[in-house]
């Protein structure tokens, strides 16, 4: 008879929350293996025992055959001395040490669990909180770890008889799943009507919210990350009530359909898009939509957008308030929306949605499951097959990126606008979930909330500080108040962007790159506001190799909500006529006029800058198709809307170049004159606005490929990052990497954090690293830049 061999088995990775312990009792008991397994601060540890054969045949294949939901990163096994027991349990868990494992995301309700839910036999039959170990909450309900329901927000709902057998039951599906309950022993759902709103007597709150929502109501709705505000998307007179009560402007709502046929009457998805709605994540889908109107669709859902942004249910009450088969007839397609002002952070807390939302909603779909982690829908596009991020949140953090470069413990801070910090340190870097803009002091509350739960999660206690080199920005101010003698790197804004590409492409660090960095706004190292700008960099510095000429930014903020300023100042810049035949000057009021003239002449309140994302503006207002941005970004996502709407055209707008004289160095200038010109001749030729924007996108893939060729004849570089929120634009990104790619370029898009800036923090953090590597900094430091010859 063999002798009994005992191995200890130590696996890391997202392994706490997935059923990972009952898989290993399983796998145990059914080779006859004694022993244990428990969570430990370091992941899941199992102790096995038993003949040789038995004991590798438990340990091949432990992470290819884990369950659906586990992230098995490393499985490490050690032989320790043999005791002779008897049977294999799962033990409590042990606590004490930093933590070393990772929880999972928020995932979908699964197909048992929906089966159930639509089975007047089971218990379970429309309970709004079902959920098993291969779906449901977790990151949001978790308050310390290991993963246990003692360390989650359904610690305060003890288990009844039938649900606690269940969870000890290893042939149970809910086997050890912490949030496993029913209708005896779970939360319970309310439905709160009137002012000031009081709870419902009513035996079923969703058959009664869904006929309010079938009447006109808006519903502020709790679900696993915050509430949502809730409407008919087909009630044109209750989606206007809450867009105004929301201070929306003109910009789109996300909808959840009840299925996918649903989906296919406002849209086409391809296969990647139907993989990604009907997936464990369930993100929002920005989808083509099949027309400007859609058969049971408000028009004042998505006004001038091009794409319809769109999810499935993906919690038990979504389907309970879309309708199982039988209920009676509602919606079928609903406004959800974030449970906010525009510009708040999302609400998570019940007394908080009273308050907050008082003058946003008619009644609330509330429940007594606390919400420990705010955490909003994400955001997605496929591109060329490919998944784009726009806002990494929910059913992805708190899931780490792997670096391809150790680094030391850091936090990133993050920008001003789409914020998401980031914790690193040795090979793992955590993006946080999506916390908003950084105007507002409840976002940055929600920031300092977010950075002390991803670093009792993570254990990362950060030595090291980074944040954007904007003097004035709220996430850089925090960073600089909270370093508590740390060294903090104040890091240029297009260089992070490019950092970001290539971490998460792997990049060494060895070899620089082009890296073209399009967006709205980045503080130069001139002062200037950059934002069309061509670098060579690697992690630890930078040269500007080219970027858009200079044009004056009359009145800052001004010029972003009115694009008819940007335009102006384009023009005047060219040095064109500004017309009063131009849509631009038409939209500007006679009284502004002259302001504005006055104000360019002199230069008051007009700082220089090269950004392309009031490019895009300048144009979108040129062309007579938007004047008045009520949203970030408004103007170039209509204009990306009126390319895709152009005829074929072999025709495209041409930049110039102007060169460093010979002998000199510095940058080469893109002149977007031209382009302008050749533009307002267009429009006064009565040209439609679908192919002024069809040129425009045109010129500017054409200016991306030749700038990069001139950086690859005389630099040698022949790898291109594309990043930054303009190439957020689908259509551009996809012209600007198939022209590349023609031309031998190995082109780099984001996949993993967004190309916006809510991916920046991800590049902070590398280029901290890498200064800290270099030259440790003492206090606040710069990341030198433009220090290489570049021409």
């Amino acid at each position: 008879m063999e002798a009994a061999e005992r191995r200890r088995v130590t696996v890391r990775g997202v392994v706490q929350g997935v059923g990972f312990r009952p898989y290993v009792y399983t796998r145990a008991t059914t080779l006859g293996l004694a022993g244990h397994v428990t969570n430990t601060p370091d992941g899941v540890v199992a102790e096995i025992e038993g003949p040789p054969t038995a004991v590798a045949a438990f340990c091949d294949r432990l992470a290819a055959d884990a369950p659906p939901l586990a992230v098995v990163d490393t499985v490490d096994h050690r032989p320790v001395p043999a005791t002779g027991g008897a049977g294999f349990t799962i033990i409590a868990s042990r606590t004490g040490g930093p933590p070393r494992t990772l929880v999972s995301p928020d995932t979908a309700t699964c197909a048992d669990c929906l089966a159930e839910l639509a089975d007047p036999a089971d218990r379970r039959h429309r309970h709004p909180f079902i959920t098993c170990t291969h779906c449901g909450p977790r990151f949001t309900i978790v308050t310390g770890l290991p993963y246990d329901r003692a360390h989650t927000t359904m610690a305060r709902f003890p288990m009844c008889p039938d649900c606690a057998r269940e969870y000890a039951d290893p042939a149970d599906r809910r086997f050890h799943a912490q949030p496993v309950a029913c209708p005896a022993c779970g939360p319970r759902l309310r439905l709160l009507t009137g002012r000031p709103p009081r709870a419902e007597t009513t035996a079923d709150p969703v058959a009664r919210a869904r006929r309010l929502l079938a009447e006109g109501a808006v519903l502020a709705v709790k679900g696993l990350g915050g509430y949502h505000l809730a409407c008919d998307a087909g009630n044109a007179a209750a989606v206007a009530a809450l867009r105004s009560r929301k201070e929306r402007g003109d910009k789109p709502f996300a909808l959840m359909a009840r299925d996918l046929t649903d989906v296919e009457r406002l849209a086409e998805p391809g296969p990647e898009e139907r993989d990604l709605l009907t997936g464990a994540v369930r993100p929002i889908v920005l989808l083509r939509r099949r027309a400007a109107t859609a058969p049971g669709l408000a028009d004042a859902v998505a006004p001038g957008s091009p794409d319809l942004g769109v999810m499935l249910p993906y919690t038990p009450v979504h389907h309970l308030l879309l309708g199982l088969p039988g209920d009676p007839p509602g919606p079928r397609l609903l406004v959800m929306t974030s449970g906010n002002l525009s510009g708040e952070p999302i609400v998570t807390d019940d007394d908080e949605a009273l308050a907050r939302l008082a003058h946003l909603a008619d009644a609330w779909l509330t429940h007594d499951r606390p919400i420990h982690v705010p955490c909003d829908d994400s955001v997605v596009r496929v591109c060329d097959g490919e998944l784009l991020l726009l806002r990494r949140s929910r059913g992805y953090a708190p899931l780490p990126l792997t670096l391809p470069l150790p680094v030391p413990a850091t936090l990133a801070a993050g920008g001003d606008l789409k914020n998401s910090l980031c914790l690193g340190e040795g090979r793992r870097a955590w993006p946080s979930a999506h916390i908003g803009d950084m105007d507002d002091l409840a976002t940055q509350e929600t920031f300092a909330q977010a950075q002390r739960q991803l670093s009792a999660l993570t254990g990362v206690a950060p030595a090291l500080l980074a944040a954007d080199r904007h003097p004035g920005y709220r996430s850089g101010r925090w960073a600089r108040e909270h370093a508590a003698g740390r060294p903090l790197v104040r890091v240029q804004h297009h260089h992070a962007h490019i950092a970001s590409a290539l971490a998460e492409h792997g990049h060494d660090g060895a070899g620089r790159v082009i890296g073209v960095a399009f967006d709205g706004t980045g503080y130069g190292d001139d002062g200037a506001v950059w934002g069309g700008e061509v670098l060579l960099a690697d992690y630890a510095g930078y040269t500007r190799f080219a970027h858009l000429a200079y044009v004056p930014l009359p009145g800052g903020d001004a010029a972003v909500r009115r694009p008819y300023r940007m335009a102006l100042s384009h023009l005047r810049a060219a040095g064109l006529a500004r017309t009063p035949d131009l849509p631009c000057t038409a939209a500007c009021p006679p009284g502004e006029l002259r302001v504005l003239e006055t104000q360019l002449e002199r230069g008051l309140n007009c700082v220089p800058t090269s950004s392309m994302g009031r490019l895009f503006d300048a144009v979108s207002s040129l062309a007579g198709i938007c004047q008045h941005a009520g949203y970030e970004a408004q103007a170039a996502v209509e204009l990306e809307a009126a390319a895709l709407q152009a005829p074929p055209d072999r025709r495209a707008y041409a930049f110039g170049l102007r060169l460093p004289p010979p002998g000199t160095t510095g940058p080469v200038t893109a002149d977007p004159a031209p382009v302008l010109a050749a533009a307002a001749a267009d429009v006064r030729a009565g040209t439609a606005r679908t192919l002024v924007a069809a040129r425009f996108h045109a010129a500017v893939a054409a200016l991306v490929a030749d700038l990069c060729e001139l950086a690859r004849a005389r630099h040698g570089l022949d790898t291109v990052a594309l990043t930054g929120g303009v190439f957020c634009n689908a259509l551009l990104s996809s012209a600007c990497a198939r022209t590349l790619r023609a031309r031998g370029f190995t082109v780099l898009r984001q996949h993993l954090v967004p190309p916006n800036d809510g991916g920046l923090a991800l590049g902070q953090l590398m280029v901290a690293a890498a200064a800290a590597t270099e030259h440790p900094p003492q206090g606040e430091a710069h990341v030198p830049g433009g220090t290489r010859q570049s021409a």
